[in-house]
């Protein structure tokens, strides 16, 4: 989802993460039992991953994202696409209320929405097709025909988003190496290098030392329920939708 950009710099840019920041879980793990409930046999390549985990020293995150997309192994292009298209119209109802209303003011001063994930950007591009950013980025992933076993990414993350960031947008929206008039969002210290592009920051569900540094800095942090109430809850149903056997892809948070 790659926008028409005009030279002259919108009158707000608003940046936002998506895994943990505009919805409780990791997008990944929801697509992943979005697939496995509607071709249930791709369930079967969950060993691959799993055979990868004490690998982990050697493989680093981006290696084990790799493996962790086996299950989309000689995927055909279009049924890939169609699955994402049909993801992100299931992840639309899951998001916070309260980021959902930031985004939504943000949209109505006319700022420029971008939505930037480490999740594959051939969905999180749906999603932000969805939810109306003017920008979606992610993690690419080179498909061709199918899907390989391990496919190949440029794992956007961190530093990696600011890159994309400053090759992608005009350098007009740049001021002393700060983007004009932006509002940053995330839940994760990964994104700190994103955050330090901006002007304004909010984070979302933090945890100590992230909610430390934005109490220091005087940034807004947004405390929404999630949809479980203890770690063991959190492991429990996390398992569920590994192995597709979930009741639901995306369950909203709960109001309590």
């Amino acid at each position: 989802m790659h926008a028409v950009l005009s030279s002259d710099p919108p009158p707000g840019i608003a940046l936002f993460d998506l895994d943990g920041t505009l919805l409780a879980w990791d997008t990944q793990l929801l697509f992943r039992h979005h697939v496995i409930r509607r071709q249930p046999w791709r369930g079967l390549l969950l060993p691959v991953f799993l055979a990868s985990l004490p690998a982990f020293p050697i493989l680093k995150l981006a290696g084990l994202k790799r493996a962790f997309l086996s299950y989309l192994w000689r995927m055909p292009a279009p049924i890939l696409a169609a699955h994402a298209r049909a993801f992100a119209t299931t992840i639309v109802p899951t998001i916070y209320p309260d980021l959902r209303e930031a985004l939504e003011d943000h949209r109505r001063q006319g700022h420029l929405l971008i939505l930037s994930s480490a999740s594959p950007e051939f969905y999180v591009a749906e999603i932000g097709r969805a939810l109306g950013f003017h920008l979606a980025l992610g993690t690419e992933m080179a498909i061709s025909s199918s899907c390989p076993l391990f496919p190949k990414l440029l794992n956007h993350k961190g530093a990696a988003k600011v890159e994309r960031l400053r090759h992608r947008l005009p350098r007009s929206y740049f001021t002393d190496g700060k983007l004009l008039r932006s509002h940053g969002y995330t839940d994760s210290r990964a994104d700190l290098p994103m955050l330090a592009l901006c002007q304004c920051a909010s984070v979302v569900n933090p945890d100590a030392a992230l909610s430390a540094l934005a109490q220091a800095s005087a940034w807004r942090i947004f405390r929404p329920a999630r949809p479980w109430r203890s770690r063991a809850s959190f492991w429990w149903q996390a398992l569920a939708l590994l192995t597709g056997l979930a009741s639901h892809s995306a369950a909203p948070a709960s109001d309590k």
